[in-house]
């Protein structure tokens, strides 16, 4: 991993614990897989912290450039699948 997480300096440090672990996970359903659930509670615990759509899109695509991940198509497979494990 050659690059640094996006995050806001507004955000508590259990904030940016809390989207960093986001974007782990999404690190994962690219490399490996991820359990549905586990994406999900990510998802929702991120969207607490950045619940405006323009930030979180300003955020996501912050990390795919840096990572080569897309966020928005992890969480969309997730939301349109009801299989166990996302893998992209």
């Amino acid at each position: 991993m050659d690059y640094q997480y996006p995050f806001s300096i507004d955000w508590s440090k259990q904030e940016i614990i809390d989207v960093i672990s986001f974007f782990q996970t999404i690190e994962k359903a690219y490399e490996k897989g991820v359990q549905r659930d586990e994406l999900m509670n990510s998802y929702r615990r991120f969207k607490e912290i950045v619940p405006s759509k323009s930030e979180e899109k300003k955020i996501c695509n912050e990390f795919e450039e840096s990572s080569g991940y897309s966020s928005y198509h992890a969480v969309k497979k997730m939301k349109d699948s009801d299989e166990s494990i996302i893998k992209m």
